[in-house]
């Protein structure tokens, strides 16, 4: 069934609703504090264009009144690994737009209900905010760090807060290399920033998304995704991707060549992001998630004073398990994937993607 099936049957006082064509949709998103670029349809635009993902989300607001609440979805259909609702797929995290526990529940008893009717294999939701009850309903399957960096505080109250030896010193030596740094979403700066991430998924065995998707996500986003490219002698070194949404800019991929790491590259590509972010206005950095035994990110993130919370990704219906399957699974599959040469990993992740999300 499609979204627009759904939005025609409300049932116990909840609509399905599709983001992409309802009018009310950017409006709530501009206002309610816990939206992310995650809920933009940029965003969403570019996970259904790229994969196929439709978009859907369930409120207690009727057609005819102001949306004021909303859990967002996307519908994963996949004969691999089975049909289920995603919130959302290849996003760090999308908090559910509710004013209080009670409308959470009501809003999850009926996309259950719908799963059950359905017999899709499980709904997902990934959030940071400990007010909401999952316990009761759903099973915790996989737990991260989720770190944000204030930006409010001077760009020299910045630095002086980052780790002196592992980022200001990089910063200093950036500087003192004369990098040359390129700002923007052309076709040119899409492909080095490509290039440099296959690099980083192959040293980490995992295959990289599909150039399509990384273009697919520059066309819908606009002037809300900036790529940023740091050369030396033209050649790139490390590139950065970032999102906009309000006052939060989000970084969202990276990727360099490790035989030019001891230039600081990376730490000048994140002070330049800093400094641009703060001449816009913004107010905060979203980092992103982190897996809680990848010590070497974890570590690196903490060096710029970004502050950590707990992010957990949450399925439903509850079953009987421990996050560690799920871990000990993704494990497994980098190990076989250790094997693969880089042509393969290619191949590998333009057909498995779509059916990860």
């Amino acid at each position: 069934m499609s979204a627009q099936g759904m939005m025609l049957s409300p049932k116990n006082g909840v609509w399905a609703i599709d983001p992409l064509q309802d009018d009310r949709w950017p409006p709530l998103i501009a206002r309610h504090p816990n939206a992310s670029v995650f809920h933009t349809r940029g965003w969403l635009e570019g996970l259904q264009a790229a994969y196929g993902y439709e978009p859907i989300a369930f409120t207690t607001s009727a057609p005819t009144e102001t949306l004021t609440n909303a859990v967002l979805f996307c519908m994963v259909r996949s004969w691999l690994t089975g049909s289920r609702f995603v919130s959302l797929p290849f996003s760090d995290h999308c908090e559910p737009l509710v004013h209080d526990a009670d409308q959470f529940r009501k809003l999850c008893a009926h996309v259950e209900s719908l799963r059950k009717e359905q017999r899709w294999k499980y709904v997902e939701l990934r959030s940071a905010n400990s007010l909401l009850e999952f316990d009761k309903e759903f099973s915790r399957v996989a737990t991260y760090h989720l770190h944000r960096l204030d930006l409010r505080p001077s760009l020299d109250a910045l630095r002086k807060g980052f780790h002196k030896d592992c980022i200001q010193r990089k910063i200093s030596r950036a500087e003192r290399e004369s990098l040359t740094y390129e700002a923007g979403r052309s076709p040119l700066l899409l492909q080095q920033l490509y290039g440099l991430l296959q690099l980083t998924r192959s040293r980490h065995h995992v295959p990289p998304q599909p150039f399509e998707w990384f273009q697919n996500l520059v066309a819908c986003m606009g002037k809300d995704v900036c790529i940023r490219i740091a050369s030396k002698d033209s050649l790139p070194i490390a590139g950065i991707l970032t999102l906009d949404h309000g006052k939060t800019m989000v970084y969202k991929y990276g990727g360099s060549d490790t035989r030019f790491n001891n230039l600081g590259a990376t730490p000048m590509l994140f002070w330049r992001a800093i400094k641009e972010a703060k001449e816009a206005g913004m107010e905060e950095l979203d980092l992103g998630r982190s897996d809680f035994d990848n010590e070497g990110l974890i570590a690196f993130k903490r060096r710029w004073s970004a502050t950590d919370s707990v992010l957990t990704t949450w399925r439903m219906p509850k079953v009987a398990g421990s996050p560690y399957f799920e871990h000990f699974k993704a494990r497994l599959a980098r190990g076989v994937c250790t094997f693969l040469p880089d042509s393969v990993l290619t191949m590998a992740g333009r057909f498995l993607y779509p059916h990860i999300g």
